[in-house]
């Protein structure tokens, strides 16, 4: 590694490899692209086509649609998040000197958040449809108050992503279908934290301001195909792929009085431009419909997202100088949903929901930016057809994470004589509520 105060500095590391590693949290990846699907738990994602949130779900099953329609609408998310037993310290690794690291552990640091898509799908003949989206599949943020204990290893994380999906899909006969859908995806992020000064690293007051901000724009691709044994059996199988992202921005590092620090060993501003390879992982989902009578179907389904790929977080210079490495240690993650749907009468529909979502993060690397478990999920919702032509959909999901824990560790400076280790420890239980609206119009 080159010297630590080189243009990317010490600080930029830390926060480079955080927003990165904010990415690719399973219990961020964002699940509310379609609200009629939202009340029942999603179980049905890729084999029961409700409106032109097939879309997303199974660009197969447009096909299976009997004519256009446009569906728009969103989510808001209200997380509540409580922090016990929170303590930090910091300690001059040189001198053997440990000094606590006083502030608040507020939580809620997750602000309401909503979530919009909308989706256009149209078929053209009994084979062939085209469909277009547009939705978020990641994103996150944490905004911890002013003072918070835990603010050395990170304080503010916004990550936000958008995609648009031209798609097309062919139906052979009345049991086969299959989808395509390529998405141009779009990135961007700021994360800040505060960081010790190596002139005075026992020093809370005379900690830096560090702060990234990168995007990029990238495609990727997703395949559907529908399988209809019999007209009351339906299977779905989609695949969305991963995406590589090269993100470039800045970094700058400010005093307490917001001018721009110094380095200290060149006496250079601490700013400069920053480099991140970043990739959303592919997922799998696979689901099952059964209409069991006229009125009744039940669902039932499974994804899979490939976590492993992030292994490690590679950030560089623009000159390809290697400013941080870091073990991320994710696992690939599953998810389960069963749900069902209950047609009250020809206008109302009733629906109800259960998912199991297990994270990828281990105890080991479980960060401030990212305290999230494994979660279970509790969803109901309604579709109402005043007319044949429109259906309002509304549902609500309550979420709640196993209880965890934050056990984090970072070194700063460790190529000066004010090397600095860095911990934060804090127990986390976390819990949201979901709130979606969406309308169906058919042309």
């Amino acid at each position: 590694m080159h010297n630590k105060f080189n243009k990317l500095t010490w600080a930029v590391a830390v926060a480079a490899a955080a927003f990165a590693s904010q990415a690719s949290a399973g219990g961020y990846q964002i699940n509310e692209q379609s609200v009629s699907g939202q009340g029942y738990g999603h179980a049905g994602r890729s084999s029961n086509v409700n409106d032109a949130t097939i879309v997303f779900g199974n660009p197969a099953g447009m096909s299976f649609l009997d004519r256009a329609q446009l569906t728009a609408g969103g989510t808001y998310l209200n997380v509540n998040s409580r922090i016990r037993n929170a303590e930090a310290s910091r300690t001059i690794v040189n001198a053997g000197l440990t000094v606590e690291t006083e502030g608040s552990s507020e939580g809620d640091m997750v602000p309401g958040t909503l979530i919009p898509f909308a989706f256009y799908a149209h078929p053209v003949n009994e084979q062939l449809a085209f469909g277009f989206g547009v939705y978020a599949p990641f994103g996150s943020k944490t905004d911890y108050e002013d003072g918070f204990v835990g603010r050395n290893l990170g304080n503010y994380t916004e990550l936000r992503v958008m995609s648009a999906q031209p798609t097309v899909s062919y139906r052979f006969n009345d049991q086969w279908a299959v989808g395509a859908g390529i998405t141009y995806n779009r990135v961007d992020g700021e994360l800040h934290r505060q960081v010790p000064t190596p002139l005075a690293p026992n020093d809370p007051a005379s900690d830096l301001d560090s702060r990234v901000e990168g995007d990029d724009d990238a495609w990727g691709y997703n395949l559907g195909v529908i399988f209809q044994p019999v007209p009351e059996t339906t299977l779905g199988l989609t695949y969305r792929s991963k995406v590589d992202y090269t993100l470039t921005g800045s970094y700058r590092a400010t005093d307490p009085d917001g001018s721009v620090a110094i380095n200290p060993s060149t006496l250079e501003p601490l700013e400069d431009n920053a480099r991140l390879n970043l990739v959303t992982p592919e997922t799998i989902n696979f689901s099952v419909t059964q209409q069991m009578s006229d009125r009744l179907k039940l669902m039932a389904g499974a994804s899979w997202v490939r976590w492993s790929r992030f292994d490690e977080i590679h950030v560089t210079n623009d000159a390809g100088d290697t400013i941080t490495r870091e073990n991320q240690d994710y696992s690939n993650a599953w998810a389960y949903g069963v749900g069902g749907e209950y047609q009250l009468n020809p206008q109302l529909a009733l629906r109800a929901g259960v998912t199991l979502d297990f994270t990828p993060t281990s105890d080991e690397f479980r960060s401030a930016r990212i305290p999230s478990d494994d979660r279970r999920i509790f969803s109901i919702g309604a579709g109402w057809t005043p007319m044949d032509n429109l259906t309002v959909d509304l549902a609500y999901s309550y979420l709640t994470e196993r209880s965890t824990q934050v056990d984090q560790t970072r070194t700063d400076h460790a190529d000066t004589g004010a090397e600095t280790e860095l911990a934060y420890t804090a127990d986390y239980k976390n819990e949201a509520h979901g709130f979606g609206a969406q309308l169906t119009y058919r042309f």
